[in-house]
């Protein structure tokens, strides 16, 4: 099956579900916590960022980047000493 195809498959399922009732769209506490024990159900030797500190930083700055806007832009330094 190509990419496409299974692209429009698998967004049909997210689909027939009405926003309003999407749990974790309602509780972000909910969707944090799935996060988490989807995190802790991967031995920590195999968490990409725990073996890949470069692959880390790099996701730091991405999400970095989307909360705070691309175009942002660092104060000049003070004169003063």
């Amino acid at each position: 099956m190509d990419e496409a195809k299974q692209r429009t498959i698998a967004s049909k399922g997210g689909q027939s579900v009405p926003a309003a009732k999407r749990s974790f769209a309602q509780d972000p506490a909910l969707a944090a916590e799935a996060g988490r024990k989807g995190g802790q159900a991967v031995q920590a030797a195999d968490r990409s960022f725990s073996r890949d500190r470069t692959l880390a930083a790099q996701a730091g700055r991405k999400g970095g980047q989307a909360t705070h806007g691309r175009t942002q832009q660092k104060s000049p330094p003070s004169d003063e000493t």
